[in-house]
């Protein structure tokens, strides 16, 4: 009497730990700057290695300032400060792949001088690890063995790619500008598709321009350009769930300026890297039961856990608050531009079929004050809470990975001191769900079964009984109850007494 065993593989998800660490970013100046006006930021995960028990990464914290020269000369300074931090856990293998998130939380300005501006960043890590693990099946094709099958589905991970293409946009300003001294650019995923060896990938990417007018106007501009890119992936095919995330390299955007008949035109070219993770449903043919016509048999079961990948939403939100400068501040008596937003996603939940994302917007806005002349600037910290009807189809499913940008900023200012502060967001949310399954993974023959007997015996069976679970009770074969009482139509419609004919054993 043989077994025989099969594995199959399937995927699993697990959050990794989040957690925080400190950039220091030293940032090279050659003028000398009477004070900060704005500081933009943005963190990401570049380069990744897997180890057991660790994953190592790289990545970059890029960082736009814009400051006021002590000649009153309005400048920008773009750096990126490269970092490397780390994830351990005990579940980590050779072989896994990670998703990995990176926000900047806070940030403090340590120190300015003529040559070097120190800022210290607080970042926060967090993401998802994508195991593949072996989930062991037994088989049997003796002829004493009954076996009953049925076809499992399992989730499987069909891989990861990514992409770097370029997105362009145009601005044509109707009037001359001294310069461009914010250009500030996001990325989001609307939606994704499965095709048969690539997955299409839509969104957009939203630029903000500030430029400095001839006129020593303040000026700022926003500009949407949607993209759909491919991505190749050998194994996908049109029954797959894709989920994409993407990210803007922004110290390699370009900004070019020139000149136009009326004003100027602005060319802007945004490096957009696009990584995409698909999964599938796969059917595998498992032992549903199974009993031995000559042997006791001793059955082990293995029950595991795999992750379901589900459709993600994108939705649309508007957000608004109020701040009141304190009284020490200088009163405002005219907003000269709004510098940098940051924002930061605090919670994400679903409840009642809807999902809720919480969150905190910085935006940085720069005034006049008559009285002093002189340039000031204050941050307007804005908590919200956002919901929508969410698309999760799953009961228990949660929330991977939620991606926000701000847009359309608008800030007013009443009575000198009352801040009011209104934007939209567009968010990207990717969900899944974890599911629980069983195999027989082991099967011990145990003590062989005493000889019958009779050779006649007569069952009482219920009603709802199944041809299988009566040969299953007597260990004889399922065909012998059909065939031996041919009359009978299972499962049973009311009690009946079944006969069973044994033969005797060689």
């Amino acid at each position: 009497m043989s077994f025989e065993t099969n594995k199959f593989r399937v995927v699993k998800k697990k959050r990794l730990e989040k957690s925080q660490f400190n950039v220091e970013c030293n940032i090279e100046t050659n003028v000398e700057i009477d004070k900060i006006l704005s500081v933009c930021h943005t963190a990401q995960a570049e380069n990744a290695e897997i180890l057991n028990g660790v994953v190592n990464y790289s990545g970059s914290l890029d960082i736009c300032l814009l400051y006021c020269t002590v000649d009153g000369e309005i400048g920008t300074i773009n750096s990126s400060c490269p970092f490397t931090s780390k994830f351990e856990d005990s579940d980590i293998a050779v072989g896994d792949k990670v998703g990995i998130q990176v926000e900047v939380e806070d940030y403090s300005i340590d120190s300015v001088t003529s040559s070097n501006i120190k800022i210290n960043c607080t970042v926060c890590q967090f993401g998802v690890l994508i195991c593949e693990r072996e989930v062991q099946n037994i088989k049997s094709d003796d002829e004493n063995m009954c076996t009953r099958e049925d076809e499992m589905l399992v989730n499987t991970l069909v891989g990861q790619a990514q992409e770097v293409f370029t997105v362009e946009s145009e601005v044509s300003i109707k009037e001359p500008i001294k310069k461009v001294l914010l250009c500030d650019s996001h990325v989001s995923v609307k939606s994704t598709e499965s095709g048969v060896n690539f997955v299409s990938v839509s969104g957009e990417v939203v630029t903000r321009i500030l430029y400095l007018t001839e006129k020593d106007r303040f000026e700022s501009s926003y500009v949407t350009e949607n993209f759909k890119e491919e991505v190749e992936l050998e194994g996908v095919n049109r029954e797959a769930v894709s989920e994409a995330t993407a990210c803007i390299k922004r110290s390699a955007v370009k900004c070019e300026v020139s000149e136009a008949e009326k004003g100027v035109d602005i060319k802007i070219t945004v490096p957009v890297e696009v990584k995409v993770t698909s999964y599938l449903e796969k059917s595998e043919v498992i032992i549903k039961d199974i009993y031995s016509t000559e042997n006791e048999l001793e059955v082990s079961t293995e029950s595991f856990e795999m992750t379901k990948q589900l459709q993600g939403d994108y939705f649309e939100a508007k957000i608004d608050g109020t701040l009141t400068l304190e009284d020490d501040k200088p009163r405002v008596d005219k907003i000269m531009f709004v510098g940098g937003s940051n924002l930061a996603i605090t919670n994400s939940y679903i409840k009642n079929g809807e999902i809720f994302v919480e969150g905190v917007s910085k935006t940085n806005v720069v005034y006049l004050n008559d009285e002093t002349n002189s340039l000031h600037s204050v941050v307007i910290e804005v908590p919200f809470v956002v919901s929508d009807k969410s698309g999760a189809t799953c009961d228990n499913a949660q929330i991977e990975s939620v991606f926000a940008v701000l847009y359309d900023v608008d800030v007013v200012v009443k009575k000198g001191r009352e801040f009011y502060f209104d934007a939209k967001l567009k968010i990207n949310v990717n969900y899944d769900c974890d599911e629980v399954e069983a195999v027989i993974s082991n099967i011990n023959l145990a003590s062989e079964y005493p000889e019958r007997d009779c050779a006649i015996e007569l069952i009482f069976a219920s009603a709802g009984q199944s041809s299988w679970d009566l040969a299953k009770s007597v260990k004889v074969r399922e065909e012998t109850i059909m065939l031996q009482n041919p009359e009978l139509a299972f499962p049973l419609e009311k009690d009946e007494n079944v006969i069973v004919y044994y033969q005797k054993r060689n």
